[in-house]
């Protein structure tokens, strides 16, 4: 019998690369996040930043030697360090609550499994289940404890959804989020390429939230999702492995 496919299986594909943008504003959704990303992160002259350190810390945790986990382990530290938020009256955010680091982690894991089923191709459940254990790393190396990870995938998609009913939007993250979505720096290619980042990532948000975030959406544009996901699947079948598979090997470089 063939073993099931682990992280360290599909989390190299670059198509995953393309629901970034989705895990991003998940992230932001929740009050205490987008809050703080706001006063801490600065998307408008830095675009790509929190993506590419995002892949890297998965990369490296999936992949890396024990020194490029502890390169990556200790620069998220540094990083989140002194972030703290307020949302309302009292502090509602540090940076290393484990509440927080799980829901991080558990965008990365929904958005990696929901871009390789549209893109890559289907998982069987053995592989689904074997992934998502896999996936807890992402959140224990931030310190999260294991036992926050819910215990498998029915319980991961209880919390999922009532995660989903506590997201909020306002002018704050929706602010955040067109830094994100409409760069006014960073390279020629980023710029050229947001307006199908853009209908990717609406595509992919649920309704509620996409509406909330005001990204316009209608049948046409579904239908222009539906047939870019084609393409990208498309595309995906003829790449070699190796091209695929270009942007863990130069990260992972890049951490020496």
């Amino acid at each position: 019998m063939k073993s099931p496919r682990r992280a360290a299986d599909i989390g190299g594909e670059a198509a995953l690369i393309a629901g970034g943008a989705r895990a991003i504003l998940l992230q932001l959704a929740n009050p205490a996040i987008g809050h703080s990303v706001a006063v801490h992160s600065d998307f408008a002259a830095h675009p790509t930043r929190r993506l590419v350190n995002t892949l890297s810390y998965a990369y490296a945790l999936i992949y890396g030697t024990a020194a490029q986990i502890a390169a990556v382990q200790a620069m998220v530290n540094r990083a989140h360090l002194p972030v703290q938020s307020s949302f309302g009256e009292t502090p509602a955010y540090t940076a290393r609550d484990p509440q927080l680091q799980l829901w991080v982690a558990a965008t990365l894991y929904d958005t990696a499994v929901t871009m390789h089923e549209k893109v890559v191709g289907p998982l069987t459940a053995a592989d689904l289940d074997q992934i998502y254990a896999d996936y807890a790393i992402i959140g224990t190396a931030l310190q999260m404890p294991a036992e926050l990870w819910p215990s498998d995938r029915e319980a991961f998609a209880r919390y999922w959804a009532t995660a989903l009913g506590q997201l909020r939007v306002d002018d704050t993250v929706r602010r955040v989020a067109r830094q994100l979505l409409h760069p006014s720096t960073g390279p020629l290619w980023l710029r050229a390429g947001m307006p199908l980042a853009r209908l990717i990532t609406g595509g992919l948000l649920p309704d509620t939230l996409r509406a909330d975030y005001r990204m316009p959406w209608s049948v046409k544009r579904q239908r222009r999702f539906n047939r870019a996901v084609r393409v990208l699947a498309a595309l995906n079948r003829v790449l070699p492995r190796g091209f695929r598979e270009w942007p863990k090997r130069r990260l992972l470089a890049k951490l020496g």
